[in-house]
């Protein structure tokens, strides 16, 4: 529970800026302080909670930071708690929500905030810390969290890092070090390189090539680089370090941090005093790992606080697949995301996936993410194509191996947007960046909007959602990966295989596995675009073809598909243009005539989706409106 909440500052949001209706914001920034009880049945699933010192009361203390948003006439907000989980330490709610441009978490600037879509209407938000690894620079969000200890000293044990360099994810990038640097995780408990090994591999299942302890050494304890000073690690391979490593804090208590805060928000005295009014509901939101982190708030019984009141009443995931987070065993990594090839041996597939309840092929026991009792929330999970091809999404609504459809629970839906990557958002150049191809721009941002409006609806008033939109067996529009129907492009090798799901095992010192799961994605039409999930206008009445897959470019020499990214492969103009090429799409002149067709069969898709609940009629406009400015490609 939050014994304090320490207040460090106060101030107007952008000086006083008002948000329509709700009027005027006040930033907040606090510390709260709890403690936890080791003995609470609740918590037995916190890895290495049992080798945390106690204080005097035989509890368990934590410092957590959290920052607020409250309107500052308590009166003229919606009286309902926002909380989005952060992501590495950062707010992404105003960049995902309200197409904000800049990524600075000190919220200063009206870049910051976007169109503030989520101030306009009222809510009080909040973020707070859950992650003790979470970097504190750039306003970061962290929380401290006692070290795991063993015979009256800090834990040790070897621990594997890996690394690669220009990928742009994963583990910390080398690129972004001194030329050679890699920092380790966790401190090394001894600085003699005889007890650590070095090792490249240029794909995740490839036989491990020691590096001689001659070509690297220790910096210190959280560093090291490899010999001759100045050498480069080689673009895209992956460098493993095995290392005995301390100082492991129980980064599992960040899930009882969570409950405690948000219920502490919602009912405490105190907390009525902080914001002005008692919250009536509370709705999480989560991006990526931050989506990951509610996937394992959920799974493992968080979402009941300590009195057994539920936390969050509504949960929106977005881009989470069906993964967790690496959080809660010793030595987690919680930064690092499972992909193809970066960081792929690392624990994030894990049983059970889906709302749905079902049994596990690998384990033979039955379970849900939810826990079928009054602690759970309405629940949406959406994702992009790419979450398909490479984070198992499909298997929210199929059984694990990938032969049934599954039937979510009522109070439970997931969609599928169409032709979208992991990392589209408004503004996005098509530029190929790391990839052997255009990057797809492909703005995922107006579904998620509408999303959140129907699930404070469904939150506060029962009115149900859009139904689940996703491919499904039944149909024939979920299927293999390398039966999607994709057509033969000039210039594109397709990628033909999702990065696998499987079970947990030793991420230290990985095994190929002995039992698989099956995900399965999307069949795409004639011009290469998914045919099910949510079909926004862009893809409804496509200029080209958009994915969720990618391929890795130069200098990364071996074509691996791309962590994140999607592609874009925009129609020919003409069909002189398209024969030139030997592309088989119709091209743009071939599809809309004149500009006035154009627009108006984008304002037919926009209105279909309106009259769904799947996008907001401001942003219907916003379709038309750039339709109308494409005069450039079409006459």
């Amino acid at each position: 529970m939050i014994t304090f909440m320490e207040i460090s500052g106060v101030a107007p949001l952008l000086g006083g800026a008002q948000f329509g209706a709700t009027g005027a914001y006040q930033l907040v920034s606090a510390v709260a302080i709890g403690e936890i009880d080791p003995q609470d049945p609740a918590l037995a699933g916190i890895h290495d909670l049992e080798k945390v010192p106690r204080n005097a009361r035989g509890m368990l203390d934590y410092r957590t930071d959290v920052v607020l948003l409250r309107p500052a006439d308590a009166a003229r907000g919606n009286g309902r708690l926002l909380y989005e989980v952060n992501n590495r330490g950062r707010k992404q709610l105003f960049r995902f929500l309200c197409d904000a441009s800049s990524t600075n978490g000190a919220l200063t600037q009206e870049s910051d905030l976007g169109n503030a879509f989520v101030l306009h209407r009222g809510y009080t938000i909040a973020w707070s810390g859950w992650d003790a690894t979470a970097p504190a620079a750039d306003s970061g969000i962290t929380m401290s969290s006692p070290v795991a200890m063993e015979d009256g000293r800090p834990m040790v044990k070897i621990i594997r890092d890996e690394f690669a360099a220009r990928t742009t994810h994963g583990a910390p990038d080398p690129a972004a070090l001194p030329a050679g640097h890699f920092r380790l995780s966790y401190p090394a408990a001894s600085l003699d390189p005889a007890q650590a090994r070095l090792s490249t591999r240029i794909r995740p299942g490839d036989t491990a090539q020691v590096i001689p302890r001659s070509r690297w050494e220790y910096i210190d304890e959280r560093s090291i680089r490899l010999l001759p000073v100045g050498s480069e690690p080689q673009p895209g391979v992956l460098y493993d370090f095995r290392y005995p490593a301390t100082g492991s804090p129980v980064l599992g208590l960040g899930l009882a941090v969570t409950r405690d805060v948000v219920s502490h928000l919602r009912h405490a005295d105190a907390a009525l005093e902080l914001l002005g009014q008692r919250m009536t509901h509370a709705i999480a939101v989560g991006i990526s790992q931050a989506g990951r982190y509610l996937r394992q708030h959920l799974a493992l019984g968080f979402n009941r606080d300590a009195s057994g009141r539920r936390v969050f009443d509504g949960v929106l995931v977005h881009v989470a697949g069906a993964g967790r987070v690496f959080v809660n065993q010793a030595f987690a990594t919680p930064f690092r995301t499972r992909y193809a090839h970066q960081d792929h041996d690392f624990p994030e597939c894990e049983f059970p996936f889906s709302a749905a309840r079902m049994r596990d092929p690998a384990s033979g026991r039955d379970g849900a993410l939810l826990q079928g009792d009054a602690s759970d929330p309405v629940l949406m999970e959406c994702n992009t194509s790419s979450e398909y091809w490479k984070k198992g999404a499909s298997l929210l609504h199929t059984d694990p191996l990938g032969q049934v459809d599954a039937t979510l629970p009522p109070n439970a839906r997931a969609y599928l947007i169409a032709g979208t990557s992991h990392d589209g958002r408004p503004g996005m150049d098509v530029e190929p960046g790391p990839c052997a191809y255009p990057r797809n721009p492909h703005d995922p941002v107006p579904v998620l909007r509408a999303l959140l409006v129907a699930l404070d609806e469904w939150v506060t008033g029962g009115k149900p959602p859009p139904e689940s939109r996703v491919p499904t067996i039944a149909d024939g529009s979920l299927c293999a990966s390398d039966a999607t129907g994709f057509p033969d492009l000039p210039g594109i090798d397709p990628v033909r295989e999702t990065n696998d799901a499987d079970p947990p095992a030793d991420w230290v010192d990985p095994q190929a596995p002995t039992r698989r799961y099956r995900p399965l994605v999307s069949r795409v039409d004639i011009d290469g675009n998914e045919t099910a999930g949510v079909r926004t206008p862009d893809i409804a009445v496509p200029l080209g073809t958009h994915t969720g897959w990618n391929r890795f470019g130069s200098p990364i020499p071996h074509a691996e598909v791309a962590d994140k990214h999607g592609c874009f492969v925009a129609f020919a103009k003409t069909r002189d243009e398209r024969e030139k090429r030997g592309d088989p799409r119709r091209s743009i002149a071939e599809r809309y005539p004149n500009l006035r067709d154009y627009v108006s069969l984008v304002a037919a898709a926009a209105a279909e989706l309106v009259n769904a609940r799947l996008l907001l009629p401001q942003d219907a406009a916003r379709y038309v409106e750039r339709a109308r400015n494409k005069q450039s490609l079409i006459h």
